[in-house]
């Protein structure tokens, strides 16, 4: 197993890179892109679709018996047990609006847990990545969760989801203040759980996000010595989960604010 998702891990890297590559050639061209709303702050563009695309292609060439279950299109079902779970662009909010804060997401799950997880920046050329028990790592370089015990020795990254209460953020964001800590967003959550993963952030917390935006960054912070809120496997692919993710010192913090500001 070790060597498959070794293999499926230079698969994956090297994928998110020219999928990244493909989507700077919309990024450098945004007067010429289409963009659509799926609803409040949820945007799609014609660069999203058309680099989904491109990375279902290579998958479904590389490994034709995995399934696949993306963002902008149907999920393809496989027989391996293997489903590679992708967002194209998670951060298109910023994508469309010239900000430099997005990525490609590419994650490979089987019978539910994530096996492999990877996390392009084009804009930066940092590529996150990590396989189950081997660590985690940018550009080849390993990367360590933060060892903090405080909220006062970092920030906090809060996401905001169009499928939960947005008064529960507030409600965080002042708990994690009231706590001498800092809250962080970018608009990307993908990245947020990468930074998390490498120290950059004590942790990242979103009351629900869905598999193509998460598996990928829990893999990391976990394989980066931190710790997560493990998601239902039978239906996190399907339905989404609520994100707690951070350093282990930090974690208990993390979830006691949580289940304050949800309501848990």
């Amino acid at each position: 197993m070790t060597n498959d998702l070794d293999a499926r891990t230079r698969f994956a890297i090297d994928l998110a890179r020219r999928a990244g590559e493909l989507g700077l050639k919309y990024f450098r061209d945004l007067e010429n892109l289409t963009v659509e709303s799926k609803g409040h702050q949820d945007l799609v563009s014609d660069g999203d679709r058309e680099v989904e695309l491109f990375i279902r292609a290579a998958i479904a060439d590389a490994y034709p018996r995995d399934g696949i279950v993306g963002e902008e299109h149907a999920p393809v079902v496989g027989t391996t047990g293997f489903v590679w779970v992708i967002d194209p662009i998670d951060g298109t909010a910023n994508f469309v609006r010239g900000i430099p804060a997005w990525c490609v997401v590419i994650a490979c799950a089987r019978e539910g847990g994530t096996v492999v997880g990877v996390i392009h920046e084009p804009s930066t050329g940092e590529t996150f990545h990590c396989h189950r028990d081997g660590g985690a790592f940018v550009n080849g370089w390993p990367i360590k969760a933060s060892d903090a015990a405080s909220l006062t020795e970092g920030s906090v990254g809060t996401g905001l989801s169009n499928r939960a209460d947005t008064g529960h953020v507030a409600v965080l964001i002042r708990q994690i203040m009231a706590e001498g800590g800092v809250f962080y967003r970018n608009a990307s959550g993908a990245l947020m759980l990468a930074y998390a993963a490498s120290g950059r952030l004590l942790g990242y917390i979103e009351e629900h996000m869905n598999a193509w935006d998460c598996l990928a960054g829990m893999l990391l912070v976990e394989e980066a010595g931190g710790t997560v809120l493990k998601p239902d496997p039978k239906t996190v692919i399907s339905q989404g989960t609520l994100v707690i993710a951070g350093g282990t010192a930090i974690f208990p913090k993390l979830r006691a604010l949580s289940q304050q500001a949800f309501g848990l």
